[in-house]
């Protein structure tokens, strides 16, 4: 887990930030006014770590689930679009999210694809290839290790790296970090992986060296397709920091022994 760079957490201080502007109600403001704010107030913070506490804190964004310490402590605002904010009025604004029920996944990702560039090979949000996916992304996020020894999940400040917030409405699948401290950017479909993919793996690479990285710590990126293809094999030749891995699925099934019944 990161370590806490000031006296106070960042949960602590962005509440700080929203007392100083003394917003009123229905005031919009962006994140990179936030951003700013806590560059010139706290600079040890780095900028995706501030977005990332952003989505914890909007009462409307189910991605916030995803972080375990979040709580009624955190519903300070009401997202009100890609990278606007208000406050949080209660009686007015809908309930806070504090757990996921039945078809919240697919709703989530439906309303993130609204402001995402959607990938022609991405999921369909509901569908059964979309759960499968992810399905998939909560066994890695628990289990990084079958990936790579010494892998394991991002986490600041219970902020965890699931869904992580990566700016313009797009989330990193899974954010780890490597034996050595480096980044680990894990980008996953559950169908064949295309050269197209590789694209959007560099984008979220630079993102995490510009947002989160220190000066020279390293960021890589793995692909995990259940096929990987021929193009992507090619795509990815010359890219030092970017690995490919395919999975396999299996189940086994055991015969119950038949009840007995008395006679």
């Amino acid at each position: 887990m990161a370590r806490q760079h000031y006296d106070k957490p960042t949960r602590a201080l962005l509440k700080d930030m929203l007392l100083t502007w003394g917003l009123k109600p229905g005031q919009v403001f962006t994140t990179s006014r936030a951003v700013e704010w806590f560059a010139k107030n706290y600079p040890l913070l780095k900028p995706g770590s501030i977005r990332a506490h952003l989505v914890q804190a909007a009462t409307n964004d189910r991605s916030r689930l995803h972080h375990s310490a979040t709580n009624e402590t955190d519903d300070l605002l009401f997202k009100v679009d890609s990278g606007q904010y208000r406050l949080y009025e209660p009686g007015k604004d809908p309930a806070p999210i504090h757990e996921m029920v039945v078809g919240d996944v697919a709703r989530q990702e439906a309303d993130a694809a609204v402001d995402e560039e959607q990938e022609d090979e991405e999921a369909a949000p509901g569908s059964s290839e979309f759960l499968l996916e992810k399905d998939l992304q909560r066994y890695l996020a628990e289990n990084l290790e079958c990936i790579e020894p010494g892998l394991r999940l991002y986490e600041d400040e219970g902020i965890r790296g699931i869904e992580f917030e990566a700016g313009g409405g797009r989330r990193i699948d899974i954010l780890a970090l490597d034996q050595s401290n480096a980044f680990v950017v894990l980008e996953l479909k559950v169908s064949r992986g295309y050269d197209r993919v590789v694209g959007q793996l560099l984008r979220y690479m630079n993102w995490v060296r510009r947002e989160l990285a220190e000066p020279r710590q390293r960021v890589r990126g793995i692909i995990v397709c259940r096929l990987i293809s021929e193009d992507l094999k090619l795509a990815c030749a010359s890219i030092r920091d970017v690995e490919l891995c395919e999975y396999k699925l299996s189940v086994t099934v055991y015969k119950v022994p038949q009840l007995e019944l008395p006679n």
